[in-house]
């Protein structure tokens, strides 16, 4: 196959994926870095260690597929996050697992071997299916190899110039690679990355659902384009039409005037400003540095689960005092929000042993959990007490659903840390069940503080599960009942002279953030990347940022373009 040169424009149409167009340089993914691996037969001494190797590759792929499915359901959404869910579940698999061993002590074949023969088997089983959802899900056991190859030779995801000084990694560029896959779309920095090319992969792939969810061009079904170029190639993307221009020449650029060539900057750091307090979200310990990084204010929601998940295990008093002492000595005097274990629901994992539920999301979840985990409320307690005498600490439940709970949550607390040495520590909760928020001026008079949940708060309040396609058009906060909720909310907590937050995905949204500024709300809990952009957009318009509390919290109601 020849390669395109630089001084002809070539133009390709393919399969649009995604919607969008982008105009860079390429990066092309490295497709051939399981080549050199080892694939044969061993002796019959080395078989016990070979199913060693398979074993440990498995428990390792599995971590990773649970801490990224935790990580895109945070940053994308639910449904997005079942797709590694999803591959997980392959893994679990008794018949592959028992198939992959089989392999090896049968047959003598070394874990790279068993591992190819067994996952091809299942992916060409899939492929030769009639139904064309079946095959394209053939490409998620594709996948799985692809992960169980690099977990067991120790290799990571590159670029074919990763080793080169010039080597951008993606960042700021398009990417080229054989197949779109859902790890491609994912585990690469895609916040940078300018849009994506592939041979093949099929419109309602998983890959393509991701790409069309992060609003990154995706173009696919143009043979061979991953050999036809070099890296730094530039390329237009169309993910409209399906088109991909190979050296796009001026007459072409000009077709696309809103086109911006220049790179994709990442966010400077902003200086906090008047009238909005800007905190982050944190999953882990170990990432608090994005949030000093980027002037955050606090971390408004620490999500403390998502350590257990990281972990694959339950972390113990002392594990869990040693990372919550990590945040609070880096935010230094600045508040740190830890929600307490928000867990059940469709956050569980093996290792939690959750109860078979026909309906978890309004099951044993979150505060019921908790009061019903005793050993687990004491070890997190007792960890939270211990860090109190380094800075302040701010407890807050999850999903509270009234007065009554959140005082049997409190005084729960205070028993079990009765013996702890400890320091200054605040008690509120999450406002997202709509039986808290209707009940928020009874609870705000004891409660020290309270954060809006607006996720699952619109979820409960109109019935819609976002992750369901046939209603998910349904969850979003543009209805009058909604922010009258979020009035009633912020009038309780003026009243009371009690803290306020927003820590749901609207927060970082610079409309709905003018919306709770004049609602009487000055303080949101953001992504720690999201921040500067979010200040630059309230500190363009000042006088929405000044305004105080409007419309039913009293005083004249005005008309806002928000």
């Amino acid at each position: 196959m020849s390669i395109i040169q630089a001084s002809a424009e070539t133009t390709f149409k393919g399969l649009p994926l995604s919607p969008g167009v982008a105009v860079a340089r390429v990066c092309l993914f490295n497709e051939r870095r399981h080549m050199s691996i080892p694939v044969g037969n061993v002796t019959d001494k080395e078989v016990r260690n070979e199913g060693d190797r398979f074993r440990k590759a498995l428990a390792l792929v599995r971590e990773k597929l649970a801490l990224l499915t935790k990580e895109v359901e945070e940053r994308v959404g639910k449904a997005e996050a079942e797709i590694f869910s999803a591959q997980r579940m392959i893994l679990e698999d008794p018949a592959l697992i028992e198939r992959v061993t089989d392999h090896i002590r049968s047959k003598n074949f070394n874990a790279e071997k068993a591992v190819i023969s067994s996952l091809d088997f299942f992916e060409e089983q899939l492929s030769q299916l009639d139904n064309a959802y079946l095959k394209e899900r053939s490409s998620d056991i594709g996948e799985v190899k692809r992960r169980m190859l690099d977990a067991l030779a120790n290799l990571n995801p590159s670029f074919q110039c990763q080793n080169d000084s010039f080597c951008q990694k993606g960042k700021n560029r398009i990417v080229i690679a054989e197949e779109l896959t859902p790890s491609l779309t994912m585990e690469l920095n895609t916040e940078f990355i300018r849009g994506f090319v592939t041979d093949r992969g099929g419109i309602a792939s998983h890959a393509a659902i991701l790409a069309r969810s992060l609003k990154i061009p995706a173009v696919s079904g143009i043979p061979g384009i991953h050999d036809m170029i070099f890296c730094g190639t530039e390329v237009l993307v169309d993910g409209d039409t399906g088109e991909v221009v190979i050296w796009p020449n001026k007459k072409t650029l000009e077709q696309y005037p809103d086109l911006r060539r220049e790179a994709v900057e990442e966010a400077r750091p902003v200086d906090p400003i008047a009238g909005l307090k800007v905190l982050a979200n944190l999953s882990l310990a170990k990432k608090v540095k994005e949030a000093v990084d980027h002037k955050a204010e606090g971390i408004g929601l620490y999500r403390t689960e998502f350590e257990f998940f990281a972990a694959g295990e339950i972390l113990r008093e002392k594990e869990q005092y040693a990372l919550y002492l990590e945040v609070l000595r880096a935010m230094k005097d600045k508040p740190v929000y830890f929600r307490m274990l928000d867990l059940g629901g469709d956050k569980t994992a093996d290792f939690l042993k959750p109860p078979k539920e026909q309906n978890p999301v309004l099951g044993f979840r979150g505060s019921r959990f908790l009061l019903g985990h005793p050993e687990l409320f004491r070890d997190q307690a007792r960890a939270l007490a211990r860090a109190s005498k380094h800075g302040r600490v701010h407890v807050m439940y999850p999903m509270v659903i009234d007065l009554e709970q959140f005082r049997k949550l409190k005084k729960n607390f205070e028993e079990v840390t009765a013996d702890v040495p400890q320091g200054e520590i605040k008690h509120g909760l999450m406002f997202e069940v709509p039986s808290a928020c209707l009940d928020a001026d009874e609870i705000l008079k004891e409660a020290d503080f309270g954060s809006i949940g607006t996720n699952d708060l619109i979820q409960y309040l109109f019935a819609v599960d976002r992750d369901n396609e046939l209603v998910a058009y349904d969850h979003h906060p543009d209805r009058k009942v909604f922010w009258q909720l979020i009035h009633h909310v912020a009038s309780a907590a003026k009243k009371h002279h009690k803290p306020l937050s927003i820590c749901g995905e609207l927060a970082s949204n610079p409309v709905y953030a003018r919306k709770l500024i004049m609602a009487g709300i000055h303080t949101v809990s953001v992504s720690a990347k999201a921040i500067p952009r979010l200040r630059i957009a309230i500190k363009n318009k000042p006088k929405l940022a000044k305004k105080r509390t409007s419309g039913l919290l009293g005083g004249k109601k005005k008309k806002s373009k928000g």
